[in-house]
């Protein structure tokens, strides 16, 4: 897999019209980047601009991977900016900001984050700034970078995105560059299959586990219990008969223990 594919891509689309770019988004030609059969299942790797790597960062975001809602969204920014005779580099950077963890997901994400003290460590207010004026402070990224479907629909973790080659190849060219490349971050990833995909290319890029703080439920609005129940707006004794308590207070002690540690080697 080219290690830089921007270069390619950035050039077809500042050349693709308004209809051309939307009809790339439901069904990438052009953006096309694999398409291999796994067992029974056709997946498909496009690309759209999620290259930018926010070096300075104190935060970064892990999700698994950008969905087409999230794809259409990077690419009708970046398409914007390039049009508008904005350099490449700028244009990335614009198009990851704006389409990384929208609408009400974000809402979960921040009152969590805050919930369990990350404004703190990073120096702000609440962490709802992250999107807004202090974006140089934060990094999103997904453990694959560029937007996976099966079957057309979009990845959420199966299959095993460490057992299919075509998705692994993924994690060891761009994510264990990507940690190297974030040296203050700590990593929030978004699931237990984010968290195993996030532990393995930390190893890889010799990143400190202690840097992931593993365990903050998904932050999507079908997790809503689950969230509720973490940022202790529901109580045990209501909880339906899904939800693991245990597992949840698991995670939040482990999470807290982390974030102790930290404030305490930044003296806060």
């Amino acid at each position: 897999m080219d290690q830089n594919p921007a270069n390619h891509f950035l050039p077809l689309i500042a050349a693709m019209s308004p209809a051309e770019l939307e009809h790339e988004i439901e069904r990438p030609s052009k953006l096309q980047m694999q398409q291999v059969q796994y067992v029974r299942s056709r997946i498909d790797i496009a690309y759209a601009p999620f290259d930018y790597i926010n070096s300075g960062a104190l935060l970064a975001i892990v999700g698994i991977t950008p969905g087409r809602q999230q794809m259409g969204n990077a690419l009708r920014e970046c398409h914007k900016h390039l049009r508008a005779g904005v350099d490449g580099i700028t244009a990335l950077a614009a198009a990851k900001v704006f389409a990384s963890f929208s609408g009400p997901m974000r809402a979960n994400l921040v009152a969590m984050l805050d919930e369990i003290g990350v404004h703190r460590l990073i120096g702000v207010e609440s962490t709802a700034s992250l999107w807004t004026d202090r974006s140089e402070l934060a990094h999103f990224t997904s453990a694959l970078r560029y937007p996976v479907f099966v079957d057309g629909k979009n990845y959420s973790g199966a299959p095993d995105m460490t057992g299919v080659p075509v998705m692994r190849e993924q994690l060891d060219t761009f994510l264990a560059d990507e940690l190297r490349a974030l040296p203050k971050a700590i990593f929030v990833p978004l699931g237990p299959k984010v968290s195993a995909a996030l532990e393995m290319a930390a190893d890889r890029a010799g990143i400190d586990r202690t840097r992931i703080l593993s365990g903050l439920p998904h932050p999507s609005g079908a997790n809503a219990e689950r969230i509720a129940y973490f940022l202790g707006r529901k109580p045990r004794a209501t909880l339906s008969s899904k939800m693991n308590p245990d597992k949840i207070d698991a995670a939040r002690a482990s999470i807290t223990r982390k974030i102790r540690k930290m404030e305490a080697q930044h003296g806060l």
